[in-house]
């Protein structure tokens, strides 16, 4: 079985303006949706990247971000799973940085593993666990077969942190937008095989709008 995680394509949500849980998410940028159907050309023109089943996130921007490649593929609609979601904020949906700070208090989820974002999210230590199950359980579901989740960039540096053993002190795991990570899972020795990290080729061509990589 593969698997294929791509990170959406550049969207409203960060670190600034509105927390982006199914609420706060207001999709894609301009860039975002240019990123997007590079990555749906690169599809079109390439084998090595179509895939059996296509699935999204329930995040609206991992949502239209999957519209945009699926039909690549001939998918025209594509299913939904919320295990795909990035870490999910709970209560804190919505709200403006400061205001989560005023409420909900400053912290760090690596030097407080088992703490919630907020009251029914994610803790770090649940996020892991949900990433390590959806992975199995989808080569559970579709062995053979090449699998496209369109999905966020903490599921895909999770997915390297739980099968390789955390993360390398004083570095990040940061893909690009619509960059795709593939995996492998050998269902003999039940082992995942890491293939490629955050393939963005089809960015660096960027478009009469600007740079892709901005």
């Amino acid at each position: 079985m593969r698997l294929l995680l791509v990170r959406h394509g550049d969207a409203h949500a960060g670190l600034r303006g509105v927390i982006a849980g199914p609420l706060g998410c207001r999709g894609l940028t301009d860039l975002g949706r240019r990123q997007a159907s590079a990555l749906h050309d690169a599809v079109r023109a390439s084998p090595h990247l179509v895939a059996d089943i296509v699935m999204t996130s329930t995040l609206p921007r991992a949502i239209e971000t999957a519209a945009i490649i699926a039909p690549a593929m001939g998918f025209a609609d594509v299913p939904q799973d919320c295990d795909l979601c990035e870490v999910h904020t709970g209560e804190a949906d919505g709200l403006e940085w400061d205001v989560y700070h005023d409420r909900f208090g400053s912290f760090d989820m690596l030097t407080e593993p088992e703490r919630p974002f907020a009251p029914s999210g994610d803790s770090w230590t649940s996020f892991h666990l949900r990433v390590d199950s959806t992975m199995n359980r989808l080569a559970e579901e579709f062995p053979g077969k090449t699998v496209m989740a369109v999905c966020h960039a903490g599921v895909i540096a999770a997915s390297l942190r739980v099968h390789f053993g955390g993360a390398a002190v004083g570095a990040r795991l940061i893909p690009t937008n619509t960059g795709v990570t593939d995996w492998e899972f050998d269902e003999t020795s039940r082992v995942w095989t890491l293939r490629t990290y955050n393939d963005a080729h089809h960015l660096h061509a960027g478009d009469i709008d600007g740079p892709l990589l901005a």
